[in-house]
């Protein structure tokens, strides 16, 4: 017991082996005394971790590095912002005012169209109104990075692509641009073509949004809110760009009797064409 005092006594008192030391180290290191329970006392000056508390502080650190990037990505996290409606609605003129809205506060900002679209100009967003707007034409929205540049691209804060309704790739560039990238991204299109069905992948990229706006026009026929595109010819191919010189903005009621007075005056044109024939 002696033995074992007096080894506490000299660790817990570190002034004593700064003024007294110990010529021969290995005395801490002989033959324990006739108690079993005392055991040779080996100080290590730097201690190293053992290799599961090696292991433990590498798991520990890169859990603290995923929480991180974690962070950082939800901090730079974009958004989606969806505005439908049929034509005339002022979905276009809507798209405007939020680029415009967010290139004041100090965001930089890009547009984008079909170039599919060339009713007035080709590099230039258009509104029935006469608003213009510079934009980039893309035959399909997965070459604008590459077309702006990467670097210009990273430092873009909100993308605005109108008559949406025409790319193709819409879902998964909005989905990139907004989860990935960090991109406020503000679509603007049709969401029904002159049969009411879904146009493009517009629909599709609702789920993704953060919000979605549905707007409406004027019934050219009766004033009313109108929801719905009537063509007034007789194409049938889906993509049709035009103005009103082939659509018009109709309520529920004139839509359906629209269709119907379309078929009846189908019917007469046909019966004409055949008895001209016969008379041919």
């Amino acid at each position: 017991m002696l033995m074992i005092s007096r080894i506490k006594w000299v660790l817990q008192n570190p002034l004593f082996l700064h003024h007294h030391p110990i010529k021969n180290p290995s005395f801490f290191l002989k033959t324990p005394t006739r108690n079993p329970r005392f055991f040779a006392v080996k100080p290590l000056l730097n201690p190293q971790p053992s290799h599961q508390q090696h292991h433990h502080h590498c798991q520990m650190r890169g859990l603290k590095s995923e929480a991180t990037s974690a962070a950082a990505a939800a901090s730079s996290s974009g958004e989606i912002h969806v505005i439908v409606g049929p034509m005339f609605a002022g979905k276009t003129s809507t798209l405007l005012r939020r680029i415009k809205t967010e290139s004041s506060n100090g965001r930089s900002v890009a547009v984008i169209k079909s170039d599919k679209d060339t009713r007035y100009a080709l590099d230039l967003i258009v509104t029935h109104d006469g608003e213009k707007l510079p934009c980039w034409p893309l035959a399909n929205l997965s070459s604008f990075r590459q077309k702006l540049g990467s670097e210009a691209y990273d430092k873009l804060d909100v993308i605005g692509i109108d008559e949406a309704q025409f790319f193709e790739d819409l879902y998964d560039f909005c989905r990139e641009a907004a989860d990935l990238d960090g991109k406020t991204v503000i679509v603007a299109g049709l969401d029904g073509d002159y049969l009411r069905r879904s146009f493009g992948s517009v629909l599709q990229v609702i789920p993704l949004a953060d919000s979605v706006t549905k707007l409406n026009a004027r019934c050219e026929l009766c004033g009313r809110q109108a929801f719905f595109t009537l063509r007034k010819t007789e194409e049938t191919e889906t993509e049709l760009i035009a103005g009103p010189e082939v659509y018009m903005p109709v309520c529920r009621k004139h839509y359906v009797t629209g269709q119907v007075v379309k078929e009846a005056a189908k019917t007469v044109l046909e019966s004409q064409r055949v008895q001209c024939g016969a008379v041919v």
